[in-house]
């Protein structure tokens, strides 16, 4: 299950590093091998963890909402991200 081809609003979980098996949202990509992730707490939307794609594992699941409001470049805070991965019904293993 590796992150290749990842797109905005992706639902992805970390595999390695410190914040491995957390849940994030993809809000940004830099190149093929870098993306922006955030989960709305550890990761906020101010500041999302640059992470490589082959460290995340992608779910089937994209938030349309997420993916709208950052091409579209509207406001978005970090309870929308944690509101919208709990209805997405994804959760991180703490």
């Amino acid at each position: 299950m590796e992150g290749n081809h990842l797109s905005i609003g992706q639902v992805v979980k970390a595999t390695k590093g410190r914040d491995q098996d957390r849940v994030f949202i993809v809000v940004g990509k830099i190149d093929d091998e870098y993306v922006l992730i955030s989960d709305g707490d550890l990761r906020r939307i101010e500041k999302p963890k640059k992470k490589k794609t082959k460290h995340l594992a992608k779910f089937n699941i994209i938030s349309h909402d997420v993916k709208d409001r950052i091409i579209n470049q509207k406001k978005m805070n970090n309870a929308f991200i944690r509101r919208e991965l709990e209805r997405l019904g994804v959760k991180s293993l703490d």
